[in-house]
């Protein structure tokens, strides 16, 4: 069940991700550079935190070798 809910988690970021590029394309196209960078950057780490989220659910919810 966690690592549903990290995946979850991590496809909420993606979609999130989704969101910040186009509003990053959308201010490249319109000429604004620096809309266009910032946005980049917040998808970048909202993609950073989304990969993050999905491995870190993987990487806990394994079982132990114990």
């Amino acid at each position: 069940m966690k690592f549903i809910v990290g995946v979850a988690i991590g496809v909420a970021y993606a979609v999130l991700v989704t969101f910040a590029l186009e509003q990053s394309s959308r201010g490249w196209q319109a000429g604004n550079a620096d809309l266009g960078f910032w946005w980049a950057v917040i998808g970048v780490l909202l993609g950073i935190a989304g990969l993050g989220a999905v491995i870190g659910s993987w990487l806990h919810t394994r079982p132990s070798g114990d």
